[in-house]
């Protein structure tokens, strides 16, 4: 009788953060693609509005945490540490803010045109956001999805290195060749600014990883 009430209490637990998880994923999906979106055109129109979807999905995950703060204390027993779910929560907001950030550059720079190891680092932001989605959508087992969660960390590690390559490169090659220094400070300033967003993936997936080596094993 006590392993059941116990049970029940595991999956009252899950039905409250689970969802929560889910809907920031998905913001950060859906602020990621609109992102990826500004990098492949070079209608200024179009950038205008994808910036604007992209600040309404970081409005929306704000108010997503807000939310995750009032339920946290709601449940008594959490099959996952109060401070581990916390630091989840705020590592997708961070991705999320630091897209948003990515986007209103790309505004504030109006940068010439977007080199294509911009737009790379944006696609690899994009891939992100999908391996978190996947993620988040196998927490609800950690022991049975142990190394399906482990991949798709494996995965942002990936995108994360290939973004650092990608922009330490370009760097180098903007010092070598771009001769207008206004342009060369704006894609430079551009470059950093993307290459900060696929770090925040990492952090959310270093956490993961400490999440399973904590509690799959139990």
């Amino acid at each position: 009788m006590r392993l059941f009430r116990r049970q029940r209490k595991f999956s009252k637990a899950k039905s409250h953060f689970l969802p929560i998880f889910v809907q920031q994923v998905a913001l950060c999906r859906q602020a990621s693609s609109a992102l990826y979106g500004i990098v492949r055109t070079s209608e200024r129109s179009e950038w205008a509005r994808l910036e604007k979807e992209v600040k309404q999905c970081e409005v929306q995950g704000d108010a997503l945490l807000a939310e995750f703060y009032e339920i946290l204390y709601e449940v008594l027993l959490y099959p996952i540490d109060r401070d581990d779910l916390q630091i989840l929560a705020m590592d997708i907001d961070v991705f999320l803010d630091r897209i948003n950030t990515s986007a209103k550059s790309i505004m504030l720079y109006m940068p010439e045109k977007i080199d294509q190891p911009i737009a790379d680092l944006a696609q690899y932001i994009d891939m992100e956001a999908e391996a978190m989605i996947r993620i988040i959508s196998l927490m609800d087992d950690l022991k049975e999805n142990f190394s399906d969660i482990i991949m798709q960390c494996d995965r942002i590690t990936e995108l994360e290195h290939a973004g650092d390559d990608s922009y330490e490169e370009y760097i180098g090659n903007i010092f070598r060749n771009e001769h207008n220094a206004v342009e060369l400070m704006k894609y430079k300033n551009l470059a950093e600014v993307f290459e900060d967003t696929t770090d925040g993936a990492k952090r959310f997936s270093d956490h993961i990883r400490k999440i399973l080596m904590r509690y799959a094993q139990q």
